[in-house]
């Protein structure tokens, strides 16, 4: 969720929901199909971000706005990395657990990433939940310990 060339702190929204719905419909077909490479394309697109900030499914996307990138509510850049990395860390556990044919664990993990993914497209975001709460312990910490 990292394509920031022409955005220095933040990415639209509108980019940001159509890396989710990638990764909800890489999932699903996943789930459909038996194909567990499917997963990797996701993953793929999330390490490129992560790693490079350049993230392939952002940047074709972004072709298709119609206004300014500046002018839709954006996404912080630093909490959509967060948000990414959870999803490379669960894509990868669950792409690894399929080929190791251990079921239980690769649907566990797929489900949470679909899951978390589908609750973000909605409004809800658990990434960003988890990264406040994270926040705010570590500065209670630091408080406690001057």
């Amino acid at each position: 969720m990292s394509d920031i060339s022409d955005i220095s702190r933040g990415i639209p929204l509108p980019l940001v929901k159509t890396n989710q719905a990638f990764i909800v419909l890489s999932v699903l077909l996943t789930w459909i199909t038996s194909q567990y490479w499917i997963l990797a394309l996701p993953l793929a697109a999330g390490l490129t971000g992560l790693l490079f900030g350049y993230n392939p499914v952002i940047k074709l996307a972004a072709t298709f706005l119609r206004k300014e990138k500046s002018s839709y509510l954006l996404e912080d850049r630093d909490q959509q990395q967060f948000n990414q990395s959870i999803a490379v860390f669960c894509l990868t556990a669950g792409l690894i657990s399929f080929i190791a044919s251990w079921t239980i664990a690769a649907y566990i993990f797929t489900t949470l990433v679909a899951v978390a993914a589908t609750v973000a497209i909605l409004g809800f975001c658990i990434g960003c939940f988890i990264h406040y709460h994270w926040k705010m312990y570590s500065y209670r910490r630091k408080l406690r310990n001057q």
